[in-house]
């Protein structure tokens, strides 16, 4: 898998977040010790397969850091590239070896790999900026009931979350969704053949989704001091078997819900492909 992303931030200030031992603890892991070239570890409970450290540096130098990652017995390897965009801006790459949405679907711990990193990608974004972060996925835990402050109106941000069209474009994959209770959530769109359920809805307020066996999702809303406090929940799931790939996609996708609700001039921080190092004439993300 691959994922790139254009962070508001100079690509030595993003160096240090991604090699400092101290800063990694804030954004990435609950525990992290650097030593580079030698050491590069990082675990926890935010930690996929988290009990004891995993990783072991391969390379390292200005622009790249590759390390390998043993999880469920296979060493896959993950490899982070930075490039300057602009003195105040840089393009993030990063790709995971040993992923296949085959382990999505069965639960095998490297079925989490994909949404881990969008989700920890979004969290490096918001350390750098200086911004509260998204809830992390404890991966020892079957709860997930989290909450995020956003500095828009409740009807709009509702609207965001059940609109097709806006839906969409902050999460950035197709989304159909039919704001009724029985109407379709597709992911997908409507003509990718599966949809989820609308369960449950109060117009302006809650919207609840089932998922089938992943469980229901629910997403909240409350007026907090002018702003917009959102409660996400996880429901209905195998309790012995929590969907954690799936909330960890949940999550991330919060930081550009969150984002499309409060800049103007909102761009995607996700990027379809690594854009040309050639300068460029195009507008740039927030």
């Amino acid at each position: 898998m691959k994922l790139h992303a254009r962070l508001a931030a100079p690509v030595e200030a993003v160096r240090r977040a991604l090699t400092d031992a101290a800063e990694l603890r804030v954004w990435l892991a609950e525990h992290a010790e650097v030593e580079l070239p030698q050491r590069y570890e990082f675990w926890g409970r935010y930690t996929p397969e988290g009990d004891a450290p995993h990783q072991r540096p391969l390379h390292v130098d200005d622009e790249t850091l590759r390390f390998a990652w043993t999880l469920d017995g296979v060493e896959t390897t993950t490899e982070i590239r930075l490039r300057a965009e602009s003195a105040d801006s840089t393009i993030l790459s990063l790709s995971q070896s040993h992923f296949d949405f085959a382990d999505v679907i069965s639960g095998a711990p490297r079925g989490v790999l994909q949404t881990y990193w969008y989700l920890s990608t979004a969290n490096l974004a918001l350390h750098l900026e200086g911004q509260p972060l998204l809830p992390k996925v404890d991966f020892t835990s079957a709860e997930m009931r989290s909450e995020i402050l956003i500095d828009a109106p409740m009807a709009k941000v509702f609207t965001s979350l059940t609109d097709s069209e806006q839906a969409s474009a902050w999460f950035g994959h197709p989304i159909g969704i039919e704001p009724w209770v029985g109407g379709r959530y597709a992911m997908g769109g409507f003509e990718s053949g599966h949809a989820a359920k609308v369960v449950d809805l109060d117009p302006g307020r809650m919207v609840s989704v089932d998922w089938g066996p992943p469980g229901v999702t629910t997403w909240e809303l409350a007026e907090s001091e002018g702003k917009t406090k959102l409660t996400f929940v996880q429901s209905g799931f195998d309790e012995a078997h929590p969907p954690y790939a799936g909330w960890a996609g949940s999550l991330s996708g919060l930081y550009e819900l969150r984002r499309y609700n409060e800049l103007a001039d909102w761009q995607p921080m996700w990027l379809t492909e690594e854009p040309s190092a050639e300068p460029q004439t195009a507008t740039a993300a927030g």
